[in-house]
């Protein structure tokens, strides 16, 4: 009987086979010669004298320059030592304090989401009005704070209170909030509601808890786009009627990202009377 031949896009693959084994890397045992070894310790001696070079310029009292100049081959002769004063060893607190208020002066808008993830517009009495944040997540300043009291604390500091007073103050938001909600969590159920009844007094505001958590999901920041985000929010929350006012609330979360948490919750909240929601949160992930 003829054998049959094989077709060609098994002699293809045969052949692509065969080429990437002739490609690949093999281990293969071989003896070095005695060139290799030497330029190996030639070599090894060389770093162990530029690191002992090193400790030894970091011991100096003076004459660092020097120093240099004759690890390089030069001639420190010419070399005038410049009449400079001794740099200080104590930092200069005042100027830390300048650098650290700066590091502070933050408030970042929070704009309002307009379209759902269909690309449908939200209804303009169901949105948002536009909220603000405290600072950027991953910055110096208050970020540090915001992490520790989130990760390290589980209670977000009196100063992140005084700080988000102030900046609500400042910000001065139309239509004025007239009291004061957070967005609920069952991993961490005391974190933000405990910092928001904290904030609504430092503003002299009632607080309610007008919103509660139906269902447990992922964090926002495990899902891959918006229209997953939005899912992900969706029919997790409710509003607590007998909680609610009808006026303008300070809507209070310690990180927003996607934004869709603030958008649904603010849908919600406008759908059953409110008239206005203010989103507030302590860090914006979105530019860290």
């Amino acid at each position: 009987l003829a054998l049959e031949s094989p077709s060609p896009i098994a002699k293809k693959e045969k052949d692509i086979a065969k080429k990437e084994k002739e490609n690949r890397w093999q281990l293969t045992a071989t003896r070095l010669s005695n060139n290799f070894w030497e330029r190996a310790e030639r070599l090894t001696v060389l770093r162990r004298n530029e690191l002992n070079q090193m400790h030894n310029y970091l011991e100096l009292d003076s004459g660092h320059m020097e120093f240099l100049i004759n690890a390089l081959d030069g001639n420190p002769d010419p070399f005038n030592q410049p009449d400079l004063p001794t740099l200080p060893v104590a930092v200069n607190q005042s100027m830390v304090q300048n650098a650290v208020e700066f590091l502070r002066r933050t408030s970042l808008p929070i704009a309002p989401r307009k379209r759902w993830p269909t690309s449908k517009s939200i209804d303009p009495k169901l949105r948002a009005e536009e909220g603000r944040a405290l600072c950027a997540w991953g910055d110096g300043g208050w970020a540090d704070l915001v992490r520790l009291g989130k990760y390290t604390d589980n209670c977000f500091s009196d100063e992140l209170v005084e700080a988000s007073t102030n900046l609500i103050l400042k910000w001065n938001p139309q239509p004025q909030p007239t009291w004061v909600a957070c967005i609920p969590s069952r991993r961490h159920p005391t974190l933000v509601k405990d910092f928001a009844e904290r904030l609504a007094a430092s503003l002299g505001l009632p607080f309610r808890v007008a919103l509660q958590k139906t269902d447990d999901r992922p964090e926002q920041k495990d899902m891959a786009n918006r229209a997953q985000q939005a899912r992900n929010v969706e029919d997790s929350l409710s509003v607590i009627q007998s909680q609610l006012i009808s006026s303008p609330v300070l809507l209070v979360d310690d990180i927003v990202d996607s934004r869709w948490t603030f958008t649904i919750a603010s849908s919600l909240l406008r759908s059953r009377g409110c008239t206005a929601v203010l989103p507030f949160a302590l860090a914006d992930a979105s530019t860290g």
